[in-house]
């Protein structure tokens, strides 16, 4: 590695740690205090509402931004010191400097893969769990794969699938007991939409039991009025962020061989194969920004693209997961073309840039 590969690599490691630190602070500052109320209410002790705050705060997807930024800022300053005028002027072109950013780059994209495989599915998992725990008032909810069970008073309910893009359940199951614990109603059906408070269940039948005997009925449309709410359902129900993409694409398979519509996880799944290579893409975006604006643009100016860029990025590539989600996009492709679209800006950029 050359003395400028070197001196490149320091400065934006050095900024991207200034940056990333500024970042999380706002964050903490800003949404910490904003759920204060929330996390004591459920009376956790502040070190445990700490963690399940930490455990929520999106650090994989700050990295990103932290790297753009921190290359923004290095070049500003070496425009700002002549020292881009004195490295072109030694005959170095723009795209022996990209080397160390790519490098950079690309370990950050390692790093990001390892926030998002191994660390973010544990601490988030555990948070969820201390958060259900501590939530549980008016029932009692249990998960195990995708089989959620919740128990209220006198009724207990099986769901085998949460469909939480159209807030729907699916493969539901219903007993009602008296006050001796003795069932005396059973419902069983296809789907569950919630409609102003209450569940109207669809394809039913319905078992009615006493001592001496029992009911059958079959119902095509049926309206309960149970103690759980979609959102309620969501707390527990299985994330996307909680699980690595293994263990996303094992859930996938189950879910489609039960029959179930999986689009919203399979695109949650390319996505997550796909948002590490925003940490390369930034790193062209970066670079021709900067080289573009040159010694004309002030160190701000070069702050406010960068951020616009980045805000750019986040805006298309949720708009195109929307897409992907409610089936108007193929998922692959929904998660794919953002990339494609800013890796072209990126390298355009950079190429027109001498």
């Amino acid at each position: 590695m050359s003395i400028i590969d070197r001196y490149l690599t320091k400065e934006i490691l050095k900024y991207f740690c200034i940056i990333i630190a500024a970042i999380i602070g706002i964050y903490i500052v800003v949404d910490f205090f904003d759920e204060t109320e929330i996390f004591f209410e459920s009376g956790l002790a502040f070190p445990t509402a700490f963690f399940c705050f930490i455990s929520k705060m999106p650090i994989a997807q700050f990295i990103p931004l932290s790297v753009l930024l921190s290359i923004l800022v290095t070049f500003g300053l070496m425009s700002k010191n002549n020292e881009i005028v004195a490295i072109k002027s030694g005959g170095i072109s723009i795209y022996h400097l990209l080397r160390p950013i790519l490098l950079i780059g690309s370990v950050f994209f390692c790093v990001v893969i390892f926030l998002s495989e191994a660390v973010v599915p544990i601490t988030k998992s555990k948070a969820e769990k201390i958060l259900t725990q501590a939530n549980r008032k008016k029932f009692a909810m249990a998960l195990k794969e995708k089989d959620i069970w919740i128990k209220g008073h006198n009724l207990i309910t099986h769901i085998e699938y949460y469909d939480s893009s159209k807030k729907t359940i699916h493969g539901i199951k219903l007993y009602f007991f008296d006050d001796k614990f003795r069932v005396v109603r059973r419902i069983d059906c296809e789907k569950g939409v919630f409609n102003q408070g209450n569940w109207i269940l669809y394809d039913i039948i319905e078992q009615k039991l006493d001592k001496n005997n029992s009911e059958i009925s079959f119902h095509k449309q049926l309206i309960e009025h149970l103690v759980f709410s979609p959102d309620d359902i969501g707390v527990v129900a299985v994330t996307s962020e909680s699980m690595s993409a293994f263990e996303l694409y094992d859930y996938i398979k189950k879910i489609e061989s039960e029959g179930y519509d999986a689009t919203t996880y399979r695109t949650d799944f390319y996505a997550k194969l796909s948002f590490p290579f925003i940490c390369i893409i930034m790193c062209f975006v970066g670079t021709g920004i900067a080289f573009r604006l040159g010694a004309k643009e002030s160190l701000p100016v070069n702050i406010v693209y960068g951020i616009g860029a980045a805000f750019s990025y986040w805006v298309f590539f949720g708009f195109c997961i929307s897409l992907g989600e409610g089936g108007i996009l193929n998922p692959f492709f929904a998660a794919l073309i953002p990339n494609l679209v800013f890796l072209g800006f990126g390298i355009f950029t950079v190429l027109n840039t001498e």
